[in-house]
């Protein structure tokens, strides 16, 4: 390996390998949002008391049945093998000329979605359930409990693990190839074909992955620490009220 020949290739196809980090981070930033939000959704859904009520109970159990399913697939199939389905399978199946990026993204979506909706279930799951029967008691229903004392806890939570996913994301983007994705591992692969040489490129692309992926992870640690809030905290108002007050309860 000769560092020269790894600048000049470097120089030379910057602009793919920039294409393609940023089609990555693309896909992973705007999938991992799009499935934080069904993994909070389903997650909640799923920890929705059941009802009283016949045709109540039968519909939540039918919607829990549904997303169960749902979870249980995606978590337990590659996706490699569901970009392929998807990708492909609405075509032949279906007629539906999706567009590879808008598919992309739509498989790296389901898929945290399955994911976040275990974490946030476990979330809720991990909350008192004295808080719950608190929050009844003072007059909220279980959409109010949840957003105004549930879900504040639990995002806390699970923020670690949402960003864990974000990085397995910026990963697994690579398997997305295998449908057109122009993404970094299909724009290294290209350089390699161009250059006949596949060392140089992928080690160059091992350097973008662990930038991008260590990036993400200051960035996630940052956000930990001001949700933590400060180690020490002062008490608010003047030294002199302090005395005056201390003095006042001793006379």
């Amino acid at each position: 390996m000769s560092l020269e020949w790894i600048i000049q290739m470097i120089i030379n196809n910057w602009p793919m390998f920039l294409r393609g980090a940023g089609m990555t981070l693309l896909i992973s930033v705007i999938g991992t949002i799009i499935g934080a939000i069904i993994g909070l959704l389903a997650g909640v859904i799923r920890t929705i008391p059941v009802p009283e009520r016949r045709a109540k109970r039968i519909l939540l159990k039918t919607v829990n049945v549904i997303l169960t399913s749902y979870i249980e697939f995606f978590r337990g199939t590659p996706m490699i093998v569901q970009a392929m389905v998807i990708f492909y399978g609405s075509a032949l199946a279906f007629g539906i000329d999706m567009d590879r990026t808008i598919a992309a993204i739509v498989i790296v979506s389901i898929n945290t979605g399955a994911y976040m909706a275990e974490f946030v279930r476990g979330g809720v799951m991990s909350i008192d359930k004295g808080q719950f029967e608190a929050a009844h008691a003072v007059g909220m229903n279980h959409v109010q409990t949840m957003l105004n004392v549930v879900l504040p806890q639990v995002i806390r939570n699970i923020l670690p693990a949402t960003g864990n996913q974000f990085i397995i994301n910026i990963k697994d983007t690579s398997v997305l190839n295998v449908i057109g994705v122009t993404e970094l591992y299909f724009q290294t692969k290209t350089v390699a074909g161009i250059s006949f040489k596949y060392f140089e490129p992928f080690f160059v692309a091992c350097i973008l992955y662990f930038v991008m992926t260590f990036t993400v992870t200051l960035i996630l640690r940052y956000f930990e620490r001001k949700l933590e809030g400060p180690e020490n905290y002062s008490m608010i108002g003047q030294p002199a009220q302090i005395t005056n007050v201390a003095n006042t309860k001793e006379s």
